[in-house]
């Protein structure tokens, strides 16, 4: 059992470093939108929207991924019948690992220039992790179903 609380650990500290991209990167978009294309502060956007993908956020996507299917083997939660939550949980880690993918492209346009969304969108934009969050935690400390 030690070795599962240590997996679970690793999960949630991923889970903290993955979330704090998902919930910065989209803020940095914001700014970036509205800064001058071939700017000094244009190009420093792209490499920071580009290092906080690369270094943080994409390998801690990778190892919540891992952990967690980890903890659904060896906790042995693959043969339980009252596992809706964790159905639900996993179906909303796909649309944040959906929404990971869209973060990147997103990288990609702006590092080419080719970002035609305002402001605002990103502002909108920056709300979808923060509810998906809310709605995952609420799922594995309450279980609902």
């Amino acid at each position: 059992m030690d070795a599962y609380l240590w997996l679970k650990a690793l999960h949630v500290v991923a889970v903290i470093a993955w979330m704090a991209g998902m919930l910065y990167l989209p803020r940095l978009f914001v700014y970036h939108a509205g800064a001058t294309v071939g700017s000094e502060t244009s190009e420093t956007f792209k490499v920071m929207e580009r290092r906080l993908l690369k270094a943080i956020m994409t390998p801690a996507m990778i190892v919540t991924w891992i952990a967690g299917l980890a903890l659904i083997w060896k906790g042995g939660w693959l043969g339980m019948s009252d596992v809706g939550w964790l159905h639900a949980k996993i179906a909303l880690v796909v649309a944040l690992s959906g929404l990971h993918g869209a973060f990147a492209g997103m990288v990609r346009a702006f590092a080419e220039d080719r970002n035609r969304r305002p402001a605002g969108f990103y502002r909108i934009l920056n709300e979808v992790p923060t509810v998906i969050m809310l709605i995952v935690v609420a799922l594995v400390i309450v279980k609902p179903f």
